[in-house]
């Protein structure tokens, strides 16, 4: 049960990410990364917080930044009206390493609370 919003949060990014651009709001570019960034941030946090695992912190980045690159490339190659772009990467990666850093703190708040 505890995976349930990562498995549905990680399933509506594709969707997103692959739906015809007609469908997907056109946003400016610095309101478009902030999106970006605070999706994947919100996408480390789902998986960072069941896993709760020093370990499983650098695991989930890595699998969260895997997975934003799997979308762009994904866009990039399967889609008609999208285009994969390293600047939605690089925000990606900036939101998983923030989402990351939250379920750190996260984690050592709790653990001195407990």
């Amino acid at each position: 049960m505890a995976f349930i919003p990562a498995v549905l949060l990680t399933v509506g990014i594709a969707i997103i990410s692959l739906m015809e651009s007609s469908y997907v709001p056109q946003v400016m570019s610095a309101k478009d990364k902030l999106i970006h960034g605070v999706m994947y941030a919100l996408l480390a946090i789902s998986w960072g917080v069941p896993l709760a695992d020093k370990k499983a912190s650098l695991w989930v980045l890595l699998s969260v930044i895997g997975y934003g690159a799997l979308m762009e490339v994904l866009q990039r190659f399967c889609t008609l009206t999208r285009s994969g772009e390293m600047a939605d990467l690089y925000a990606d990666a900036i939101g998983a390493a923030i989402g990351i850093i939250l379920v750190i703190v996260w984690r050592r708040l709790s653990s001195r609370l407990h």
